[in-house]
């Protein structure tokens, strides 16, 4: 009908729709002689295992194929993974692994994202985790969005996890926080597509491939709201997320530790803006945190009780005697070659000198002795019969 009404002809037809002009010839002529298609045919062991798979399914899910499977089997169902998976894309209840397919999406978002600088706030946000180590031992992990263009920080989600229900909080409070600052939500700003009624999203978030980003929960709430678009960055590549590190650096270096900078707020009122738990580290050796200047000795490492009783790697990282043999055989020449790096000119040139003397010095006081000692011993085996 649709052909027909525009006019094109069958293989032109054929080769829009993607679709093997014999195929279509085949239902044409099946569908003149009014027989109906082939099928669908029984399948009687996805009809005997349907109610169980659909029930661990909705009950768990974040669950793939093989724990349901599992699962099922379990329960005494003598069912094959394959089964469980046809079940499974059937009902709707599991993502389609199309991952050439994923890649190029990815890559096309990817490029459409930062092919055009933004123009604005509000068109591209990062968001990624940091840690936050206390004074305790714990660790907090804060997640933050962080605008591309107008480089705000908006408001963290401070957990102690790092999952996707903390990144989707963080989204969240970035919204809520954007809705107040611009008096109305982001969708408002959102264009229409006029053919189809789409609504075309306005802010891209940006991340790296971390597992709360590539989860579903995260991916169920990005297509919940359609002004947002997800795009992940490619794998190792964190320079391309590098406003957001660069983001928690300023964070931890210039408010966690504002030193006697007068421009910034002092330390008690750095303090105040964090968690109770969240406390600085102070750093090792000085009160402030700045890059070594050249020309300048840097700092020396400091002092730690861990190191102090550590063992020599050649004894505990090989199994062969021989090599530790001579790693304890070796320690007095490593010694002496210490010794004689740590020395100056002047006393290496007294041992230089005194060296010949002091040997000459101790053949002529051990003479004696060893000319008593070899004359026994000639003397005993001369007794001997």
């Amino acid at each position: 009908m649709i052909r027909t009404e525009a006019g094109m002809s069958t293989s032109r037809f054929c080769d829009l729709i993607d679709m093997p002009e014999r195929t279509w010839r085949r239902w044409q002529a099946k569908a003149r002689t009014d027989r109906p298609p082939k099928g669908p045919w029984p399948q009687p062991t996805r009809d005997a295992v349907r109610d169980a798979v659909v029930g661990h399914a909705k009950a768990h899910p974040a669950w793939g194929h093989r724990k349901v499977w599992a699962m099922t089997r379990h329960d005494g169902h003598p069912v094959s993974q394959a089964t469980v998976l046809r079940l499974l894309r059937d009902e709707g209840l599991i993502l389609g692994a199309n991952y050439q397919r994923e890649r190029r999406r990815l890559a096309e978002r990817r490029k459409a994202a930062f092919a055009k600088e933004p123009t604005g706030p509000n068109q591209v946000w990062q968001l990624d985790f940091s840690e936050y180590e206390t004074t305790t031992g714990g660790t907090w992990r804060i997640a933050s969005c962080r605008d591309y263009w107008a480089k705000y920080e908006f408001d963290a989600h401070v957990s102690p996890t790092a999952n996707m229900h903390d990144a989707v909080a963080a989204v969240e409070l970035a919204l809520a926080e954007a809705e107040t600052l611009l008096g109305h939500p982001l969708i408002d700003d959102c264009q229409v597509e006029e053919q189809t009624g789409e609504i075309l999203p306005v802010l891209t978030i940006v991340t790296d491939n971390g597992g709360p980003f590539r989860s579903f929960t995260f991916e169920a709430f990005i297509a919940t709201h359609p002004e947002l678009r997800h795009v992940r960055t490619r794998v190792r590549t964190p320079g391309h997320n590098g406003s957001r590190e660069r983001g928690f650096g300023t964070m931890k270096y210039e408010w966690l530790f504002p030193g006697r900078d007068r421009r910034r707020p002092s330390a008690r009122r750095a303090r105040e803006r964090l968690p109770a738990r969240l406390q600085p580290r102070p750093p090792a050796r000085s009160d402030r945190l700045e890059p070594t200047r050249r020309g300048l000795r840097r700092n020396r490492r400091p002092h730690h009780t861990q190191l102090r009783n550590r063992r020599n790697p050649a004894n505990y990282l090989t199994r062969d005697n021989a090599v530790v043999q001579f790693a304890s055989s070796s320690f007095s020449m490593r010694a002496i070659s210490a010794v004689w790096s740590t020395t100056t000119w002047w006393a290496r040139s007294i041992a230089l000198v005194f060296w010949p003397l002091s040997t000459s010095v101790w053949a002529m006081v051990t003479a004696p002795w060893w000319w008593t000692v070899i004359s026994c011993r000639n003397r005993v085996s001369n007794s001997v019969p």
